[in-house]
């Protein structure tokens, strides 16, 4: 299988979308509206994983100068700072048909590396309590329970410091 993780461009809006649609309740997952300013605003750290030119997967976020994710960042793209110290992580998504072969790995290890080369102090998540000790396999620390109530969901803040 191979898989291609590249930067997003504003011709994968709709395959971004659908796939969003796919991966988080609609509570939780970003609009169209959203993902296209994001595209528009982030596209340094927003990437895609396709396979046969076909987007199964992506991860994507802003750049802050906090070591929290705040419910705010989520739809408010002018909050991005292109320079600060800090990579988020939005969403981590792959289509159901393609979990569990390393594919989320392969985009969280791009992220931390792009990350590192950028100059950044390290990289931030939210995710519910079941999610904690997968990104513990990459370096995160939990925090413990977030100030996010995105989606109605119990969040937990990680990160990992370079």
């Amino acid at each position: 299988m191979d898989i291609r993780i590249r930067r997003v461009s504003i011709k994968d809006l709709d395959a971004v979308t659908g796939v969003e649609a796919i991966c988080f309740p609609e509570a939780e997952a970003a609009t169209k509206e959203s993902f296209e300013q994001r595209i528009k605003t982030f596209p340094e750290s927003f990437f895609v994983a396709e396979i046969d030119g076909k987007i199964i997967g992506f991860i994507n976020g802003c750049i802050i100068n906090e070591t929290a994710i705040y419910d705010e960042l989520y739809n408010d793209t002018t909050l991005h700072i292109p320079d600060g110290a800090y990579q988020t992580i939005f969403g981590i998504d792959v289509i159901p048909e393609y979990r569990n072969q390393g594919i989320a790995a392969k985009l969280m290890n791009h992220m931390i590396e792009v990350s590192k080369l950028e100059g950044r102090k390290g990289v931030i998540l939210t995710c519910k309590e079941k999610l904690i000790h997968y990104y513990a396999k990459f370096g995160y620390v939990n925090k413990g329970i977030s100030k996010s109530v995105h989606g109605g969901s119990t969040w937990y803040d990680m990160i990992l410091v370079f």
